[in-house]
């Protein structure tokens, strides 16, 4: 599975510790002197961290998923401010917005000019101007990732701009920010994180640096996943998911995604489903998918290995199956009480169009295996 011949691309500066939040003032005014700050719905929530920013400010909440839209508006805020920085403090939503906005600044016209898939595909060209990310959840792994998924409710998807130059000048990462998170936030979005470790490892595009950050992060998944969960004040176990975020999140701007990914990004745009719901509830049925294509093509291929070796990480057991891999993962979503999406509107009859929409995403490119019309709707009807 390992490529011998690659890139990698990551954030210029990483600062991680509980507490490293308070350092935000000094990074940005090292960076600019009048800062756009992305926020989630309620900047209530950081109000002691937009006090003390130091340099003029204006906030601009974004009260869910980004879309192209919000990314015209958010522009059009910072251009109005005169903002040279851009900062989200947020999850993935707020800092992919933040991170669209930053590259529209340096590079000009609207988001549908760069979209994948539902735009001609403008290649961006330009630094983004300096954008400094602060997650407040553990998931995504948007503050080192080289997109911004943005919906597009008149073309039915979600699409990414990517551009290694929309990688945030500064990811300032500090678990306590995420205790605060809700129980059942901290369920989705650490399951996208311990997705964004796993589909880079089994990826087509995986290598040396990616395969070791990958690992790590699959360890700190089966460490603060469920605790994180149980109990939110846990500070060790948000911290083991911040960092299985950040490093799946550097894995995957390098070695891709695959099929949940693909089929997440179709979903979200079908239905009003948060992406971390998607991709909990499709990671088990996507791999038993995947898992059972490559035993029936090639039963030696390497993406099986890397699976097993997942597996044991994920339960501990050095002579763990890909079988208890699969087990642990159901027995997580029990636990951390995922829903089906039909509980967001997703239903049967979706299926085929889903299917069609996500064997053309470029998260696809990733996956170990081809897989067919057939194989993507039986998975989604699993996950509903």
């Amino acid at each position: 599975m390992t490529t011998m011949t690659f890139e990698f691309a990551t954030a210029g500066r990483i600062i991680v510790g509980a507490g490293r939040a308070a350092e935000l003032p000094g990074v940005l005014a090292g960076l600019g002197s009048q800062v756009l700050v992305c926020t989630g719905a309620d900047p209530a929530r950081n109000a002691g961290l937009l006090a003390g920013l130091g340099l003029p400010a204006t906030v601009f909440p974004v009260a869910g998923e980004p879309t192209v839209e919000l990314a015209r508006a958010g522009t059009g805020a910072a251009r109005e401010h005169g903002a040279d920085v851009i900062a989200a403090i947020g999850g993935g939503s707020v800092i992919d917005t933040a991170k669209a906005i930053a590259i529209l600044l340096g590079n000009g016209g609207d988001p549908l000019d760069y979209l994948e898939v539902v735009g001609p595909g403008r290649k961006i060209t330009q630094p983004a101007v300096p954008c400094v990310a602060v997650p407040t959840t553990a998931g995504t792994g948007a503050e080192v990732t080289a997109n911004a998924v943005l919906a597009s409710p008149a073309h039915g998807v979600k699409a990414s701009l990517r551009s290694t130059l929309m990688i945030p000048r500064v990811a300032l990462v500090d678990p306590q920010l995420t205790v605060s998170c809700p129980p059942r936030v901290t369920a989705a979005s650490g399951l996208d994180a311990l997705t964004q470790c796993l589909e880079p490892f089994v990826s087509v595009r995986a290598n040396p640096l990616t395969d070791g950050l990958a690992r790590e992060g699959l360890r700190r998944a089966a460490a603060g996943l469920r605790a994180a969960y149980a109990d939110g004040n846990d500070l060790g176990a948000r911290t083991e998911m911040a960092l299985c975020s950040l490093l799946g999140g550097i894995a995957l701007a390098n070695a891709k995604l695959g099929a949940v990914h693909g089929l997440a990004g179709v979903i979200g745009g079908t239905a009003d489903v948060p992406h971390g719901v998607a991709c909990a509830a499709l990671l088990a049925p996507v791999m038993e998918a995947n898992v059972q294509a490559l035993r029936s093509a090639q039963p030696d291929h390497p993406a099986l290995h890397r699976y097993t070796e997942a597996s044991q990480l994920v339960t501990g057991k050095p002579a763990a199956s890909i079988e208890d891999g699969l087990a642990w993962i159901h027995e997580t979503t029990t636990l951390l009480e995922i829903p089906g999406l039909a509980a967001f509107g997703i239903r049967p009859e979706h299926a085929d169009d889903v299917a069609v929409k996500a064997a053309r995403s470029s998260s696809m490119q990733g996956n170990p295996v081809t897989l067919s019309h057939r194989d993507l709707r039986t998975i989604l009807l699993q996950a509903i």
